[in-house]
């Protein structure tokens, strides 16, 4: 059997295109771009028409790219940078209990610091209430950070809409972390989205090691490094022409301005599969982007599934890849209050583009023999 994976929220395959972008780059543009000859100049020319490009793709024309190296730090650069660089406002940051880890521990970075954070509750699907956050928002508020798709279980949060409450009702910026959701689902930057998104090349057949913090104009972030000044001194250190190429490469072919409907349908036909047996639970049913599938096997251990299903060739995971070697309950299965005989036994299968209609067929035919054999072992 050809080897199915079904873990493209933790990381792609790079695409031939992408990579073959990046090795041009290295080649013809090697040279520092903030080197004065030719050779720099022709650099810097080549890494702003990538930034322009990214620009575009989001509809975010007269924004500002800085380069980073993942999510991570690009979510971190958004809390920290933001916050302190708005801090002479007010001190109070609005974001949600299940956001990734760059976000949480970089909030409870700043409470030590002296900043307040609210962290909103979501219901059993993953998602806030928009009511509840307005309530929330009050003079001191300098910056709100909720997460597009949830990296675990792909709740999707209404960032238009909460982009309208937070501008109706305070000066604070909006960034949200689309890590999970560009190239599946619509990631807009125009009026009536959010101030700053953050993006991770991995996710899109892109390079590891690359990302992206992504700004409207006229808003600007305090540097968490300090060096030569590069990229406009946000964040310093000689800028890798070849990532930003490759990373805009990624953006061009992933972009879509409607949701992947093979996903979503790939999506229900399995969850019509799963909801015919007592002992899995889908989670987030209703409210998940298309391209990410949570399920809780009743009183199993989830890595128990994992490794059947590796046996059999399909390559899952438990939570997220960032977390999952530990032994604990993911926050987000916390926050979400999933009933305690289903909290060990959380997978999530997640699509990309490699995958077909066919997989769905064998994944469905080894989940009907997983519970065959654990039903038996359960009697």
């Amino acid at each position: 059997m050809t080897m199915i994976y079904f873990d493209n929220s933790s990381t792609t395959l790079p695409d031939e295109e992408v990579m073959a972008s990046f090795v041009e780059a290295n080649r013809r543009f090697f040279a520092n771009p903030a080197s004065i000859h030719g050779l720099g100049t022709d650099a810097e020319k080549l890494l702003e028409r990538a930034k322009e490009q990214m620009l575009k793709i989001v509809h975010c024309e007269n924004g500002e790219v800085i380069v980073t190296s993942g999510g991570t730090e690009s979510n971190n650069l958004a809390v920290i940078g933001f916050a302190r660089a708005l801090q002479h406002r007010g001190n109070h940051i609005i974001t949600t209990s299940i956001e990734h880890p760059s976000i949480l521990n970089a909030c409870r970075y700043l409470e030590e610091e002296g900043f307040e954070v609210d962290y909103m509750p979501v219901d059993e699907e993953g998602c806030i209430s928009v009511e509840k956050l307005i309530r929330k928002i009050k003079k001191e508020t300098i910056l709100v950070s909720i997460m597009h798709v949830n990296n675990e279980i792909g709740s999707i949060q209404p960032i238009q809409e909460i982009a309208k409450a937070v501008k109706e009702r305070s000066r604070a910026v909006f960034h949200s972390d689309c890590v999970q959701s560009f190239g599946k689902i619509p990631v807009a930057m125009d009026e009536n989205g959010p101030d700053a998104i953050t993006l991770s090349a991995h996710k899109i057949n892109g390079l590891k090691g690359t990302g992206a913090l992504i700004m409207k104009h006229g808003i600007r972030p305090q540097p968490l490094t300090y060096g030569g000044g590069q990229e406009k001194g946000l964040r310093n250190g000689t800028v890798s022409v070849p990532n930003a190429v490759a990373l805009a490469k990624a953006m061009r072919m992933s972009a879509v301005e409607t949701e992947r409907k093979d996903f979503r349908e790939w999506r229900n036909e399995l969850i019509a599969f799963c909801n015919q047996y007592e002992n899995i639970k889908v989670i987030a049913e209703n409210s998940a982007a298309p391209h990410i599938l949570s399920l809780s096997f009743k009183h199993i251990n989830g890595e128990v599934a994992i490794n059947y299903f590796q046996e059999n060739d399909i390559y899952i995971s438990t939570s997220s890849a960032c977390s999952s070697k530990n032994k604990q309950i993911s926050h987000v299965i916390e926050a979400i209050h999933l009933e305690n005989s289903f909290k060990n036994g959380v997978v999530r299968l997640s699509f990309g583009k490699d995958n077909h209609k066919e997989q769905i067929e064998i994944c469905k035919d080894v989940i009907k023999r997983f519970m065959e054999l654990m039903e038996r072992g359960l009697k």
